[in-house]
């Protein structure tokens, strides 16, 4: 190979920024993941908090504890939401299909509904 046909320093340098972008577009990714599994478990704990302690009395205390987890669970996801938005609102994709900000806000919406309606849940139908 020539050596005029040599990518120069700078063709080089701007490849590996946009790697490197293209890292931390996925890394942004698998931490939003973590925290929706984060909001998940919160919620599976206010469930089994919820059932398990559902003979105990007073029985508004359990139901209080589990509307706790369900509002942490709410909190959680839409705090991973706006953050994972706004770093991919500031990078571009480059050899990467990058996942829509739109998606993030439906698994966001779609947890903290289901959250809210755990609480209408527990404290109305039982």
């Amino acid at each position: 190979m020539a050596e005029d046909e040599q990518p120069g320093r700078g063709a080089l340098a701007e490849d590996r920024t946009d790697l490197a972008e293209d890292r931390t577009l996925l890394a942004n990714e698998r931490t939003f993941s973590g925290w929706a599994r984060t909001s998940m478990a919160s919620i599976g704990i206010g469930v089994g908090f919820s059932a398990l302690f559902r003979p105990v009395e007073p029985t508004w205390v359990a139901k209080a504890i589990a509307t706790l987890f369900f509002l942490l669970a709410a909190f959680l996801i839409i705090s991973a939401e706006r953050r994972a938005c706004a770093l991919q609102a500031r990078l571009n994709a480059h050899k990467i299909h990058d996942l829509a900000t739109m998606n993030f806000r439906v698994m966001a919406i779609v947890i903290s509904v289901g959250a809210m309606s755990l609480i209408v849940a527990i404290w109305w139908l039982t």
